[in-house]
């Protein structure tokens, strides 16, 4: 049976290994939205620059930048304003593959598709949660995290292989999340959902 998560807000960060342990660091002391908000602002600025079309290590610097988020991820995330870290991260990791994949041609299909698939598994982790049927802990880890999604792109630049690695990441995360999401749901007690539904109408 999967456990409760300990928060929600937590839960929707959708963490990969690099930012937890960089949370780990800090036991937990340091607030997540400051650091997300500064990571997030340097990531935005470097890829106005155009960053995301340049050459060599310098387009992992809006993903490394973004890992100041990271340095959080450990905190309960239980202050008024924490609900607005997992939206920026996704706000940010959107824009940076998006970024990337128009800026080195790749085709307009493997963008969304790659898109499409990271945006389901995230709409699929808020909708389950909602209705008490929790991922495992494992999915974030399995699916790279948002730090692992962005420095995977990165290292398709350095190596010069984009196109590749969206193909292969298009095919490997929605393989993982389409199929975890459909066992997990079939799995699921039927009354336990009707029972969630009825509760959040009320």
């Amino acid at each position: 049976m999967t456990p409760v998560p300990r928060n929600l807000v937590v839960t929707y960060r959708d963490d990969g290994v690099l930012s937890r342990a960089m949370g780990l660091l800090l036991a937990g002391q340091l607030p997540p939205l400051p650091p997300a908000v500064a990571g997030a602002f340097v990531t935005g600025v470097m890829l106005f620059l155009g960053v995301a079309g340049a050459e060599g290590p310098a387009v992992f610097a809006p993903a490394v930048a973004l890992l100041l988020a990271g340095l959080g991820s450990s905190h309960p995330h239980d202050s008024r304003l924490d609900w607005l870290v997992p939206p920026i991260l996704r706000c940010t990791e959107y824009g940076f593959v998006a970024c990337v994949g128009f800026a080195w041609d790749v085709p307009k299909p493997l963008i969304v598709g790659l898109l499409g698939a990271v945006l389901f598994h995230h709409y699929d982790v808020v909708y389950r949660c909602r209705q008490r049927v929790y991922p495992p802990p494992w999915l974030a880890l399995a699916g790279l995290g948002w730090e692992g999604r962005m420095l995977l792109v990165a290292m398709g630049v350095l190596l010069d292989v984009v196109t590749p690695v969206f193909v292969l990441a298009t095919l490997y995360l929605a393989a993982l999340f389409c199929w975890e999401s459909v066992t997990c749901w079939l799995a699921a007690p039927r009354s336990g959902v009707e029972a969630a539904d009825l509760g959040s109408g009320d």
